[in-house]
């Protein structure tokens, strides 16, 4: 039971390791399936989702501190995340991490 609990943990972590990590927890967690990993999994991909959704909306709208506000919500919402996976929390990143698990609830 300890591999698992120790493999969920690996994964959650890297889920938050840029897109090539997300990729290989995704696989990762798919051969060993662990509620830690697959909900990690499901918040990193959400992150990235809403960073490049509104990275897209501020180059179209191209207001300079409006793109600077943007990186850095999307920066902290990546920092909760880890540190989350990193205690083994299931703690969903504020605002949108609720969502994430619904939209995303079949990876």
């Amino acid at each position: 039971m300890e591999a698992s609990t120790n493999n969920g943990k690996t994964v959650a972590i890297i889920a938050y390791i840029t897109l090539i990590g997300w990729i290989v927890a995704l696989i990762m967690n798919n051969k060993d399936k662990t509620a830690l990993g697959s909900f990690h999994v499901r918040q990193a991909l959400g992150i990235m989702c809403v960073g490049v959704i509104l990275s897209i909306i501020s180059g179209i709208i191209d207001i300079y501190i409006l793109s600077r506000v943007v990186y850095l919500a999307v920066l902290v919402l990546w920092i909760l995340g880890l540190i989350s996976a990193a205690q083994g929390e299931m703690k969903p990143v504020p605002v949108v991490g609720e969502k994430f698990q619904e939209w995303f609830k079949g990876i």
